[in-house]
């Protein structure tokens, strides 16, 4: 089955339609989707989603624009909610300096401090760079977190953090994005490891091709996974098992509870 490994299903753009989105997934063959946290906020709503509905999972955690509003009070909210079954990953974290939303010293110590998270729960860690590939490589490159389990979110391709990553058995997860004419990669898609391989939306963000510039959504996932086996050179049905043996080996057996149980049930 398909698992789109990061998308913001908490997000308010799917207020009005979960469900429907949902349906169109499991039509699309998407069998799991992990719902990802930006905020304390969308965290908790990321975690109550993925409890009522199976075939979801969430991550905890601040992304790099809320970074500064990380406190002991907002580590104590992730904290807890890594503990609960439901929660497989701590992030969305990382640095973008592309934005800057959050100043770039506070990004820094929000993103150490989601890695200790990470090492203190071994849960995988989910990591946002924007051109920042130096200092999120350098962050991830510290000896006492060779250990971790790191997804490289929406890679793009640089060769700092394909190198980083290579380093450190990081995954990389491709987005949308890889389907756009503009995208010019330091590193082939070729390149990537098949058994570090995943895929996903970041929806409502960077809808694939012929879909850009609409919201995205879990089903699309098989479009950016088509268009991987295109560049690849490979089966899509192959590539599909890879990527899910993957996702299950990266976030655990929670992943094989598949949005199919719901469908048979409505």
């Amino acid at each position: 089955m398909l698992v789109d490994t990061h998308c913001h299903l908490a997000d308010p753009a799917f207020d009005a339609d979960r469900r429907a989105v949902l349906a169109r997934a499991r039509r699309a063959g998407v069998g799991h989707v992990v719902v990802v946290g930006a905020s304390v906020e969308t965290s908790e709503r990321a975690a109550a989603i993925a409890r009522e509905t199976p075939g979801l999972s969430a991550t905890a955690g601040l992304h790099p624009h809320e970074a500064k509003d990380w406190s002991q009070a907002a580590e104590r909210a992730v904290r807890d909610l890594l503990r609960r079954e439901e929660v497989v990953a701590v992030g969305e974290t990382g640095l973008d300096y592309h934005y800057d939303h959050s100043p770039r010293a506070a990004q820094r110590r929000a993103f150490e401090a989601h890695l200790a998270l990470a090492e203190e729960t071994g849960k995988p860690v989910v990591v946002h760079a924007r051109e920042a590939d130096a200092d999120v490589a350098a962050a991830l490159r510290n000896g006492a977190r060779r250990a971790l389990a790191v997804v490289l979110h929406s890679f793009t391709g640089g060769r700092a953090l394909f190198d980083a990553g290579m380093d450190l058995g990081a995954y990389f997860s491709l987005s949308g994005m890889i389907t756009f004419k503009n995208w010019k990669p330091e590193v082939p898609l070729s390149a990537l490891p098949s058994n570090r391989l995943l895929v996903e939306t970041d929806a409502p963000f960077l809808a694939p091709v012929p879909h850009r510039g609409s919201r995205n959504e879990p089903a699309f996932t098989r479009l950016t996974l088509e268009a991987l086996a295109r560049a690849r050179g490979e089966a899509p049905e192959i590539l599909e098992a890879a990527v899910a043996a993957n996702a299950r080996r990266c976030f655990g057996a929670r992943i094989e509870l598949s949005l199919v149980e719901e469908a048979s049930a409505s």
